[in-house]
């Protein structure tokens, strides 16, 4: 599998789990008339930033802790089918050195497949979910989302997010740089402001005057401090979250000098470690933004998978348009690309079954690699297959997730001369093999077009047996192109060193 599969139609029940630096959500969904009803919510405080060490392992407690959570969670959502869960990590697992080992171990604890999404990514989810809470309007908002290890930043209007962006900073993070042993003073407290004031710092004047009307955060940091204030009498009901009362806040919890001493009506045991972080990080974003009052949104990261969910089932994928705009960016030659493409498709067409390439996403990632093979060109033509892969691996691609990224930037490295088997044995587990195949056709395409003529139509029939391919063109097609006849006999020697056997006729 390449990764998360939407299937053609969802069932009845889907769920979205949010693997958080802080906490792991699941929501449980019914779908119906093209929207969803949330039938249930689980939540567990895993602290998952919590245990990643100086070299970016997780400890072993912190991995069991998380494991057991998803065997839970596992357990509610086992009867589901594929295609009908999708899972996510965020921010600590972006961190975490050969993560691939725990996401294996994960991925058998909840029964379902997981991704990791980059944090501009993650900003994009959440706008989606945040937004489907307000009326469609065309009200410029500013959305606020602070998780356990990252705080996310977006600023849209109706369902789409325009500025989208990502900083290192979270409740989990800032309350164990700057609380580690307990203590919460007016220096402490300080120095959390302002590490969160430089890492807004690059972004501020663009936020400032992006033009936005309206506030709103959302998950669990953002929710608690508005529980606190509304049960603290703060700000009035429906207020929201108010400077003034931030402020108060702030002081509270100063006055109260330690975290294991912090006693607000409304905030959960669980929830008081890494208060006082979360507190300065929101501070921070306020006082940069010139925030005077926030509004906030139940709806976060896990709707916004769920909304996902059902666009890409009616065909309103936003990575069609990702990769849409990366070709206009670096001027791909889109007409040539798309006959490259058609005939990638027509190959995978006969093949699908042979080597159970069964399902949409890889056909999907065929055509994008096809689409987006001669991206490097616009760095240099000598090995631009290599500047294509560096430029998709490290580009900020919405909609795509980092495993994503990983196999598309594979198949472009591999569209020409010597297939790279190192990156692709690299690739995650269980996608190795079908990442190799689908590098096979994009090959076979651009060879096939390698002459860049608008009319020829290279109208072969492929089949395969295992690791054998064997192409049969129609009679007299390859005495009168030479030129392909000659790369196919080259072509067969570059396939044998990577474990494929090519014959053709």
């Amino acid at each position: 599998m390449l990764s998360y599969a939407i299937p053609d139609e969802l069932p009845e029940t889907v769920a979205a789990v949010d693997l958080g630096s802080n906490s792991f959500h699941m929501i449980v969904a019914r779908i119906s008339d093209g929207n969803f009803q949330v039938v249930d919510k689980l939540r567990e405080m895993v602290r998952l930033g919590g245990g990643l060490d100086k070299e970016r392992n997780l400890t072993p407690e912190a991995q069991e802790r998380a494991l057991a959570c998803l065997e839970r969670f596992g357990q509610r959502v086992s009867t589901l089918p594929p295609g009908s869960v999708r899972a996510v990590g965020t921010n600590t697992l972006r961190q975490v050195r050969r993560s691939s080992d725990f996401i294996k171990r994960a991925e058998q604890a909840l029964g379902h497949p997981i991704e990791v999404i980059a944090g501009r990514e993650e900003a994009r989810l959440v706008y989606l979910g945040v937004a489907h809470g307000f009326a469609t309007d065309n009200e410029r908002r500013l959305v606020v989302d602070i998780g356990g290890g990252s705080t996310e930043l977006i600023i849209g209007d109706g369902f789409t997010p325009r500025n989208r962006e990502s900083l290192n900073m979270g409740c989990v993070s800032a309350s164990r740089r700057h609380f580690p042993d307990g203590v919460i003073s007016e220096q402490t407290m300080k120095q959390a402001e302002l590490r969160g004031a430089l890492e807004i710092r690059p972004v501020k004047s663009e936020y400032r005057d992006a033009g936005w009307q309206l506030a709103v955060g959302s998950s669990g940091t953002i929710r608690a401090i508005r529980t606190v204030i509304q049960e603290c009498g703060w700000a009035a009901p429906g207020e929201g979250i108010t400077d003034k009362a931030l402020k108060r806040l702030r002081n509270e919890l100063i006055g109260a000098a330690r975290v294991d001493a912090i006693d607000l009506p409304g905030l959960s045991p669980e929830r008081r470690p890494v208060f006082a972080g979360g507190v300065a990080v929101l501070r921070a974003v306020f006082k940069a933004l010139n925030i005077e009052q926030m509004q906030v949104s139940d709806l976060a990261l896990r709707e916004g998978l769920i909304y996902e969910m059902l666009g890409r089932v009616h065909h309103e994928d936003v990575r069609d348009n990702t990769v849409r705009a990366l070709g206009q960016r670096y001027d791909v030659d889109t007409e040539h690309a798309s006959r490259v493409e058609a005939t990638a498709r027509m190959l995978f067409a006969q093949v699908a079954g042979s080597w159970d390439l069964i399902g949409r996403e890889y056909s999907s990632i065929l055509a994008w690699a096809a689409r987006l093979h001669e991206i490097g060109l616009t760095v240099a033509h000598s090995q631009h297959q290599k500047h294509g892969a560096y430029l998709i691996t490290h580009s900020d691609m919405a909609g795509f997730t980092l495993q994503e990224q990983q196999v598309l930037g594979a198949l472009i490295r591999g569209h020409r001369r010597k297939i790279p088997l190192e990156l692709f044995n690299s690739l995650p587990d269980g996608s190795v093999q079908c990442a190799l195949q689908l590098c096979v056709l994009l090959r076979l395409a651009v060879l096939l077009h390698r002459g860049r003529s608008a009319t020829l139509r290279p109208d072969a029939l492929i089949a395969v047996n295992g690791n054998q391919v064997e192409l049969v063109f129609p009679e007299g097609w390859l005495e009168a192109q030479p030129l392909p006849s000659m790369e196919l006999k080259q072509e067969t020697k570059h396939l044998k060193k990577a474990g494929f056997k090519l014959k053709f006729r």
